[in-house]
């Protein structure tokens, strides 16, 4: 694996977007006009080869961040840089982006055969010299992954979910990519197949030093292949830091929260204080700390006052009151 180095660092970036009604609506209405906050004032480096993870309730802007990652969303405001990277061949280039999107119904050509859906960033790249040597590289993704090479004759609705993920997983191998933004890869299949495809991905990382972006809403999920995790709510970052450090002690309150949702074996009727109330409008944040509403330790100052991350044993909380 290749040695610790930044391959992404993303700096103040926010996106944010008008979401007013016409014009004339609102002069006749005398309303104002409505932004959307989805993602506010982030920063963070991703190092090579390790997996950094974005945890948070849906609606908090963890699929906003990953488009804006692989360029898909243009940034309001800061700044996303991608450091240039030295390759086996001793090339030195700016990385190969990927995605891995969250829906393998959807995400898949259903008219194309999977040799055709894998082959397709092939030949767009040029990145082998004849058809043949494209079909071979094709097989050989298809057993990288678990299928077989007479796989690439099949259509999409020929596999299940899982399988369909590991196509998806192939096609984003196919570009020779270095960075992999992985949005809820595993959140629409069953949680026996969620495995296989994380063990599938941890191997991988293992054998050709890939860098994940990993999206999840899945705590529990993270854990096993986080190097880096931050926990986000409406927007901002909230907690982040060293994975394990976060999980073995939580300092921010809706860290704390959400590691209780997470089913415990050795402690099936351990306490545990239910999160209550409704994820706040990115339109019309709550004042202060936006987690304050639902905040069972809120204090007058949450109300009054932004927290801004500050840093807290090796990891950074953004927190009046951290733990």
């Amino acid at each position: 694996m290749p040695e610790p180095s930044p391959i992404l660092t993303v700096s103040s970036a926010s996106c944010r977007f008008d979401v007013s009604p016409p014009v004339l609506t609102r002069l006749i209405s005398r309303e104002p006009r409505r932004i959307l906050r989805a993602v506010e004032n982030i920063s963070f480096t991703v190092e090579r080869g390790t997996t950094f993870s974005i945890v948070g309730e849906s609606g908090c802007g963890k699929s906003t961040l990953a488009r804006m990652v692989v360029g898909l969303q243009r940034p309001t405001e800061g700044a996303l840089h991608f450091h240039d990277i030295r390759r086996a061949d001793g090339s030195l280039g700016p990385p190969r982006v990927q995605m891995i999107f969250q829906d393998p119904y959807a995400s898949l050509n259903p008219r194309w055969r999977v040799g055709d859906v894998i082959a397709e960033p092939i030949r767009e790249l040029n990145l082998r010299p004849d058809e043949a040597a494209v079909t071979e590289r094709v097989g050989d993704l298809l057993e990288i992954v678990g299928l077989s090479r007479a796989d690439a004759e099949r259509y999409p609705h020929a596999f299940s979910g899982g399988q369909r993920q590991r196509i998806s997983i192939a096609r984003a191998l196919a570009t020779e990519a270095d960075f992999l933004v992985c949005d809820e890869p595993t959140s629409a299949l069953d949680v026996s197949v969620q495995a296989q495809i994380l063990n599938l991905m941890v191997r991988l990382q293992r054998e050709f030093g890939l860098t994940y972006l990993f999206i999840s809403h899945n705590l529990s999920v993270v854990r096993h292949m986080s190097d880096q995790l931050a926990i986000m709510y409406l927007g901002r970052f909230v907690e982040s830091g060293p994975a394990e450090a976060i999980f073995q002690r939580p300092r921010h309150p809706y860290t704390r929260l959400l590691l209780d949702t997470i089913p415990d074996v050795e402690r099936p009727n351990r306490q545990r204080k239910p999160m209550s109330g409704e994820v706040p409008s990115p339109i019309a944040p709550p004042p202060g700390c936006a987690f304050h509403p639902r905040c069972p330790i809120a204090v007058s100052d949450c109300s009054a006052s932004a927290p801004v991350l500050q840093a807290l044993d090796e990891r950074l909380v953004a927190c009046h009151r951290p733990a």
